[in-house]
Parts: C-alpha cells; structure tokens; sequence
C-alpha cells in the first residue's frame, strides 16, 4: 500500500496558508489544486502588484513565486516582501535553467528553486520540506523513514541510504526512487511513474524513465543485490532483496 503523508498543520491546527504566484493561470490553478489536496489554504495571484497585495492580506506560510512575470517579476516581489519583514518561505518557479539564474533566485533570498516542465509531487515534497525547516508547524501522523529491505529514504531530510553508505541522488531520482518505495512490490507502468514523477507537461516521452531506472540502478543496485526489477512489457517494480 503507498504510504501515507504525514499531515502538516500550523501550530493552532488552523491550515497551512500558500500563496501561489504565476502569470500563467492553468498552471497557477494546477498547483493551487495539488495543494489544497494537502489540506491546505490557498491563494493565487497572475501578477507580482497581486502577489504583494494578497501576501499583506493572508500572510502565507510558504510563496511558490514565478521569477518571468510582466511588470514586478518574481526576484522584485521578493525584494519587497522581505523589505516588508516577511520572512517567509519562497520555492522559485521558472523556464530558465541556467546555473546563473538559480544562482541569482537563491542570492536574492529565495529558499529553494524548480524549474519548468515540473512534477507535482516534487513540487509538493520541496514545500513540505520548506514549512517543515521554517518550524512554524505541527507534524501529524507518520514516520518519514521509507524502508524497503535495507534501503532507507527520509523525506524530510531527502537523505538515502543502503545499509551503511549514503546515496546522493538528483531531486528526480529522489522522487522516482520515492514513488516506487511507497509502492513496494507493486509493478508501476511507465504511464504511471510519468505521470507521478514528471506529470506537469512532459509530452510522454516515456523513455525517460527507461534512463533514470538506469541511473538508480547504477546508484543503488550496485551496492548489493538488486533492488530495482524490470517487469518485461509491464513496468519496473522494487522489492527487498533476496
């Protein structure tokens, strides 16, 4: 059975509150509606004047902020929340993927930074972990600690180990190791790990999958016997092994 996530509320039990910024609405709203399936309050704005308007009015716990936005991009909106005191959570959203423009997001106060095309559930995770290190909430519910055999995920610090060595993984890695570790023995398609792993705008190009199978399989296989097994004409699948 997937595992279930621990609940996060803030520490009246009231709703964590979000603040969804980003100039194309569809994908404002997508993220908006992943969110609230957290249980969560939130709000969205199309424009940086609409995002600082609604930050004074709802004081967020955690902004997912677009840095391309026509007249106050992202970097300026930021500017001017923390110029306002708020010293609230940023998860930065944008096309660019460049080493500077991440560089420059991070520098100019942002906390974290994902690049389109996204996955929800990443999306989600980086924000979790964010409210989670800002200490403003209450965690209900569950042990954060995946465990299949001796491989161990902890999605709160996003930390993987085997047995005794760490394994360092790239955030998609992370998030495809963790969608087959809360599904332990159960066979996943590749239409399934698409749409769970890269579900926002990917096209279908399902060998993606195919290639970071392979670099797990590189990363976590090569330390003991494997974990990570192909299901011929079905999908891959991961279980303890022995």
């Amino acid at each position: 059975m997937p595992t279930e996530q621990p609940r996060l509320t803030r520490p009246d039990g009231s709703p964590i509150r979000a603040l969804v910024v980003d100039d194309e609405g569809a994908l404002a709203d997508l993220l908006a509606m992943a969110l609230r399936y957290e249980g969560w309050d939130v709000r969205t704005a199309e424009d940086g004047q609409q995002a600082l308007r609604t930050a004074r009015e709802f004081a967020p716990d955690v902004v997912v902020l677009d840095i391309m936005m026509p007249n106050i991009d992202g970097l300026e909106v930021l500017r001017r929340l923390r110029a306002d005191g708020r010293d609230v959570p940023v998860l930065f959203l944008t096309a660019k993927d460049s080493v500077d423009d991440r560089v420059l997001g991070l520098t100019a106060g942002g906390d974290d930074y994902v690049t389109k095309p996204f996955s929800l559930e990443e999306v989600v995770a980086r924000l979790r972990g964010l409210i989670r290190r800002s200490s403003l909430v209450v965690v209900h519910g569950v042990d954060p600690i995946l465990r299949v055999g001796d491989l161990e995920l902890d999605e709160e610090s996003y930390e993987v180990r085997r047995g005794d060595t760490e394994v360092e993984l790239t955030a998609t890695e992370f998030e495809l190791l963790r969608f087959l570790m809360r599904n332990p023995r159960r066979v996943m398609s590749k239409a399934q790990i698409l749409d769970r792993v890269w579900s926002y705008d990917f096209g279908g190009r399902s060998s993606v999958v195919e290639i970071y199978i392979s670099y797990l399989r590189k990363k976590i296989d090569t330390l003991g016997p494997p974990m990570i097994h192909t299901v011929r004409g079905v999908g891959y699948m991961i279980k303890a092994a022995g």
